[in-house]
């Protein structure tokens, strides 16, 4: 496989798909299929063929559209007309509409127009919705896997660190590390046998759902930013570290490993030349720890997943002490339009530091729950009552809890601070790997800190006692204070817990693990008061025992 071959194979793509005079997508990611999308493709192929449309008409299955509210999803005619919560009954409706402009019920219509669609800027997300992730034809024909041949026929593994560099793409795990900076480190590091890539798929914040809406929708992407990286730093070997949790992840991965290995873009020799790059998955049973690299290195290893101190960090000594690369999918799903475009028109985009675009799961109590990529520095605001549609019910807005069990939560206040790394820092809050929960004046803050805090207290690994410790016992005093028998020293012992937790953990789980307490005591200290000195919940979550007793 050589340059040539891969621009021949697009060129065929494009002009099977020119004969056709309408096409119909039908999302087939996870959360539409978990409401029967797949009855859906298979009614519109079924109509096509009863009505002999073969040869006018394309029904194909492809990614997430982001909407996921309003699954099972379609698409037609390049997203000029959109359907939404179909079923198979809804097959003839779409074609009347399609091939002969009839309206539809109302119920099915989808207006593509919606904010929620228009005030997107998609980079990583730009091929979901639009190419079948079971195909790797699909990818090649909208430019998949140039960036790569371009790196291999005309630039140094030097200037494609350079360009990373100049991008200002920072990792989008959660720390927002300079990818660059990184990859200079590993570029430079001296392996005993050779150097490792590593993709951190282990997404396990509660209500995020990101990394696996690219994984489902756009392997491939992933898989191009894998070899680019590895041969920009010097790897030959690669693994992907996905959860188990994601059958449908998984299975495209595998496909997409396959298929791309049969075309010559993975293996030995790739694009006619020396550079060697082979791929695997490995699956983690769902450790919440094993989203930090050290210990996900442990699990790929056969170990138990467990962080250890650093240094040496894995750029020097990581996957069986050999220099290892670790990014996560969305850094990876960034490289390739870096490559392809230029580091400057990527760093165009976004803030003075947080540069580009970042991938939200929208989940919670918002209208337009889904994935959505904005350009970083939208404001708050924006994303959830714009994009998201506002809270449903005419419910009033009280938090957003950004960057998961690790990060805080964001108060009405702050609506209009733009959304980037700093700003979120600078409000007690991280980015975390995108999920974004909202909440409306029903939530119990209170409530809400102790959920996050039983999270980290279970997920602990159990290596170092401030974590294993700390986390049981502040889950405790949280238990108390949401059940009425804490007192005000209570509070103050809380708050002591949790400056010894953050400070003396051992690695990134238990020193974030205080932060939803931190923030909600910062806005919400109100709410702590009041179920100590009042014994009361004024959302209505907690004690509803003991208030039913004071009624009785």
């Amino acid at each position: 496989m050589n340059h040539e071959d891969l621009v021949k194979i697009a060129q065929t793509e494009q002009e099977n798909a020119a004969q056709y005079e309408h096409s119909i997508h039908v999302c087939v990611a996870a959360s539409c299929l978990s409401s029967h999308a797949d009855e859906v493709k298979a009614a519109l192929e079924k109509e096509v063929q009863a009505r002999g449309l073969e040869g006018h008409c394309k029904v194909k299955g492809v990614g997430c559209m982001g909407l996921c509210a309003a699954g099972p999803l379609a698409s037609a005619d390049k997203t000029t007309k959109m359907y939404q919560m179909l079923t198979a009954m809804d097959a003839g409706a779409i074609l009347d509409n399609v091939i002969d402009n009839k309206p539809v019920p109302a119920a099915i219509s989808l207006d593509p127009t919606m904010p929620f669609f228009t005030e997107q800027k998609k980079i990583v997300l730009e091929n979901s919705g639009d190419i079948d992730p079971e195909r790797i034809e699909d990818y090649v024909a909208v430019g998949g896997y140039e960036a790569l041949f371009k790196c291999l026929t005309s630039m140094t593994p030097l200037q494609v660190i350079e360009q990373v560099t100049k991008s200002g793409l920072r990792g989008r795990g959660g720390a927002g590390f300079p990818t660059g900076l990184k990859w200079t480190t590993v570029s430079k590091a001296r392996a005993k046998k050779i150097k490792y890539v590593i993709c951190n798929a282990d997404e396990g914040d509660p209500g995020a759902f990101m990394d696996r809406s690219v994984l489902e929708s756009d392997p491939h992407r992933v898989l191009e930013g894998m070899a680019i990286a590895a041969y920009a730093v010097g790897a030959t070997k690669g693994y992907i570290y996905c959860r188990a949790e994601y059958p449908l992840a998984v299975k495209r991965l595998k496909m997409a490993i396959r298929a791309a290995e049969h075309l010559g873009v993975m293996g030995n020799d790739i694009g006619e030349t020396q550079f060697s790059f082979r791929v695997e998955v490995r699956l983690g049973a769902g450790a919440f720890v094993c989203g930090e690299e050290t210990a996900l290195i442990r699990s790929v290893e056969g170990n138990r997943g467990q962080p250890r101190p650093r240094p040496p960090f894995p750029a020097q000594e990581g996957l069986w002490d050999e220099p290892t690369l670790i990014n996560n999918v969305e850094t990876f799903a960034n490289i390739a339009p870096i490559v392809n475009r230029g580091g400057d028109w990527f760093a165009s985009m976004g803030t003075e530091k947080s540069k580009g675009t970042k991938v939200f799961a929208l989940a919670g109590r918002v209208t337009n729950t889904g994935i959505v990529e904005v350009p970083m520095g939208m404001t708050l605001r924006n994303i959830v009552f714009k994009l998201g549609g506002g809270i449903p019910e005419g419910r009033k807005y009280k938090a957003a809890q950004t960057g998961g069990p690790s990060g805080g939560c964001v108060p009405e206040q702050h609506l209009d601070m733009p959304v980037d790394y700093e700003s979120l820092a600078s409000v007690g809050s991280i980015m975390g790997s995108g999920g974004m929960i909202v909440m409306d004046d029903t939530s119990c803050m209170v409530d809400v800190a102790k959920y996050f805090m039983d999270f980290c207290m279970s997920e602990s690994c159990g290596k170092c006692v401030p974590c294993r410790v700390g986390t049981a016992q502040m889950n405790d005093l949280l238990a108390k204070i949401v059940e009425g028998e804490a007192t005000m020293q209570d509070l103050e012992l809380l708050k002591k817990l949790a400056d010894c937790v953050k400070f003396t953990s051992l690695c990134g789980l238990g020193q974030t693990a205080p932060n939803p307490v931190f923030s909600t005591l910062r806005y919400f200290l109100d709410e702590y008061e009041e179920h100590i000195n009042n014994k009361n919940c004024k959302s209505g979550v907690c004690m509803q025992n003991k208030t039913a007793e004071v009624g009785a």
